[in-house]
């Protein structure tokens, strides 16, 4: 059976977090919102109520997510990969959630945490868990 993109990527990271290193990293528990992250992206950009100054920032952390060329990418440093798109996709559902309703954001939330603290939460770790020079360039991507 062929696996689409989301399933490929919730896979891998819980194949991931089963390792030594998975284990043992940090930043383990963010990786895993990754799939979400990435549904809710595609929800809200199909979302009649989102204006599109901030579909058109959606779509670029859509892009993101798939392409194969990127600041930390996938293909070789495997599912740690993941961790610039969870820092750009809590960017986008920040903006998102500052210039509109943020009710917008949780009725398409399937995870289980407050979107709106783990967003919050997520954009704070970001500098740590990217580095500097790599989160500010994210954040110019979509600005």
């Amino acid at each position: 059976m062929n696996q689409d993109f989301y399933q490929k990527m919730r896979s891998d990271i819980r194949e991931w977090v089963k390792t030594k290193i998975g284990k043992e990293s940090q930043w383990s528990e963010y990786l895993l919102l990754a799939p979400d992250l990435f549904h809710l992206l595609a929800k809200l950009a199909l979302d009649k109520d989102v204006p599109s100054n901030e579909k058109a920032k959606i779509a670029g952390a859509l892009a993101y997510f798939i392409s194969p060329i990127d600041l930390f990418p996938e293909a070789l440093i495997g599912p740690l990969g993941y961790l610039d798109d969870v820092a750009l996709a809590a960017y986008v559902i920040n903006s998102v959630m500052k210039n509109c309703d943020p009710a917008i954001v949780t009725r398409h939330w399937a995870g289980e945490q407050n979107i709106l603290d783990l967003v919050q939460q997520i954009v704070d770790v970001a500098a740590d868990m990217l580095g500097n020079k790599i989160w500010d360039k994210l954040k110019r991507m979509v600005t």
